[in-house]
């Protein structure tokens, strides 16, 4: 279970407590530093997080969001702040979605059925 902790820590966020994930080391090789990348779009969404450089603490209570996620053309960082857009007080943004097709063509019709306004190029 690797490639699930970028849902994972958004889903930490809106938890109760603190949820602190250990034994990430492969995040930072993936197709960016998802380690880095998922605590820098927790943080421009307003959760607090700390981390190393194989564990992350996600603070919960919920996403204030509005913030800009800088995905690294990642599609599951994308995936994972375009769900947290869905609850969240503001909207979630990411810098491209052009990569998601990637692993979920259909992911971006999906979340708009769920009341997402996701338009193709920024979000």
């Amino acid at each position: 279970m690797i490639d699930e902790y970028p849902i994972l820590s958004v889903a930490a966020s809106f938890a109760e407590g603190i949820t602190r994930m250990q034994g990430l080391e492969e995040l930072r090789v993936k197709e960016s530093d998802r380690l880095a990348a998922v605590e820098a779009g927790l943080r421009a969404n307003g959760v607090k997080t700390a981390s190393g450089k194989d564990w992350l603490e996600v603070s919960g209570g919920g996403a204030k969001g509005g913030g800009m996620v800088v995905t690294h053309m990642d599609h599951r960082i994308a995936m994972s702040f375009l769900v947290m857009g869905l609850a969240s007080a503001q909207s979630t943004h990411i810098d491209d979605s052009a990569f998601i097709a990637t692993s979920f063509p259909g992911f971006t019709e999906l979340l708009n059925g769920m009341g997402a306004k996701i338009t193709p190029g920024r979000h």
